[in-house]
């Protein structure tokens, strides 16, 4: 399968699965406002999909909301499955991604630097 294929299927997955997991749980003790669907990954054969997610606070409780989106992946791959249409609803894993706390913790580290603002110097300006 065409790897141009494959990037258009993971972001229909992501849009989607990142809209049914607010609707799906809505009701239940699940904080679905702190979980960030950031990416997704499909197999080749689109049997299989990982799904990354990044969840906001929670820090203990991590392991365990990741567990939870795993029991109810059959729930999530249903829904889906309603809204795209592919020959093989893929399987899917969710797993925790970390990437966007990392980048908030490298902007926090540079906001606190003290970098002097650039000026222009006379060189730039003759030109």
């Amino acid at each position: 399968m065409s790897s141009a294929r494959i990037i258009r299927v993971n972001e229909l997955l992501k849009r989607e699965i990142a809209v049914d997991i607010p609707r799906l749980f809505a009701n239940s003790n699940f904080d679905t406002a702190a979980v960030t669907v950031t990416k997704v990954e499909t197999g080749s054969d689109l049997r299989d999909a990982t799904v990354y997610v990044s969840i906001f606070d929670h820090e203990t409780e991590r392991d365990g909301m990741i567990r939870f989106l795993n029991r109810h992946r059959a729930e999530i791959q249903s829904r889906m499955s309603k809204h795209v249409i592919l020959k093989y609803t893929p399987r899917l894993y969710f797993k925790f991604d970390d990437s966007i706390e990392s980048g908030d913790r490298v902007l926090g580290i540079l906001s606190q630097l003290d970098i002097p603002d650039d000026e222009p110097s006379e060189e730039s300006t003759d030109a």
